[in-house]
């Protein structure tokens, strides 16, 4: 019977080209690894975790075997077994805790496809306004919790609701260059195919960040369920939603519903996961230290750069493709220009400035 050591070694995600270690002078990066009760080995080198999940309610072994299949790139069939060396089915009986093991022939290796850094978002600024107000309209609702909308004499109180984007602002160029507005069939007026409604939902504030942050997603290929990859206080593991919310003729795209599954389940499960970045930084913190000093420091900074700016300015017209930056300005510089000039922050872009002088290239 194969069996794990008591310091077994584990896979780390593919490294970003930016990232470095953390000096202690910074707060904790939370570990997605921590926690974890399932994990996921190679018969043939039990020394070396391949991956792992901290199993909530909800997860079946049908659904460990696709969520398996997207971390890993299998060269011919396989089957997993556990610590008993049986069998495990591909059924919807609830998926135990415990250690499995990948059986098979041929070869496999960890799937590297990118995971796009992803932190809380908010959809404020002109550009997305038509996009937040067709999202509230369309739901009227919490999409995951189906808490609805308070009003009073007629009018509706928005302010613990957010328009989340499935798919992030931030990444409109890879949204452009994968062609994803092919799954848009309801295309807004203005601010692109990425600000369609049906890249939208309608997310109780805390959901939403839970939502951006991958630690919950909605698998659409299993009947619309909730998948939680960390505890939350909302009730909502395992839960199904209504299908009626997706058969609209304007629902959120199931593709791209499929597309944050995978993410988030290559975020919380592939090696030791990727990074949990804090967000909730007391007032005078050093914000834009903090960010630097952490991991993935570089697609952390270009997506907070990029959604404020997207959210203003359209930084991909259709006629024109994407804005190039001026002879001997390099992309970082011409961010924060974009940025000034979309009105953001200034004390935050002064702060950023003189940090980064000497590594803009």
């Amino acid at each position: 019977m194969a069996s794990s050591p008591s310091s077994p070694k584990t896979f780390t995600s593919p490294p970003s080209e930016t990232e470095t270690s953390s000096p202690q002078n910074t707060m904790p990066t939370r570990d997605r690894s921590a926690g974890r009760n399932v994990h996921i080995y190679d018969l043939n080198d039990p020394t070396t975790v391949i991956g792992g999940l901290l199993l909530l309610p909800g997860v079946t072994n049908a659904n460990f075997y696709t969520m398996i299949e997207i971390i890993i790139i299998f060269e011919g069939p396989f089957f997993l077994q556990n610590e008993n060396e049986t069998k495990i089915e591909k059924d919807d009986y609830p998926l135990q805790p415990g250690n499995y093991y990948i059986v098979t022939t041929h070869s496999f290796r960890l799937n590297d496809e990118p995971w796009l850094v992803r932190i809380i978002s908010l959809a404020t600024g002109s550009r997305v306004a038509t996009f937040t107000e067709a999202v509230r309209s369309r739901d009227r609702q919490c999409i995951i919790s189906g808490r609805s909308i308070p009003t009073f004499n007629g009018i509706d109180f928005w302010g613990s609701f957010k328009a989340a984007h499935i798919f992030p602002l931030a990444y409109e160029g890879h949204w452009i260059k994968e062609n994803y507005g092919r799954w848009i069939i309801s295309q807004p007026e203005k601010g692109g195919s990425i600000n369609s409604v049906q890249n939208g939902l309608l997310l109780d504030a805390g959901i939403h960040q839970l939502f951006d942050l991958y630690s919950i997603s909605i698998n659409p290929d299993d009947n619309y369920k909730i998948v939680a990859f960390e505890p939350t206080t909302f009730n909502i593991e395992g839960k199904h939603l209504n299908r009626e919310l997706f058969t609209r003729p304007n629902a959120p795209a199931d593709p791209l519903l499929r597309w944050h599954f995978r993410q988030a389940v290559l975020a919380n499960m592939r090696g030791a996961g990727e990074p949990r970045f804090e967000h909730d930084l007391p007032p005078g913190s050093d914000i834009v230290g903090e960010i630097l000093r952490g991991p993935k420091s570089g697609e952390r900074m270009e997506f907070e750069l990029f959604s404020r700016v997207g959210a203003q300015m359209e930084l991909y017209p259709s006629a024109g493709g994407i804005i190039v930056p001026p002879r001997g300005v390099s992309s970082r510089q011409f961010l924060l220009i974009l940025a000034v000039r979309a009105t953001w922050s200034a004390s935050f872009i002064l702060s950023f400035v003189p940090r980064q002088r000497d590594e803009w290239p």
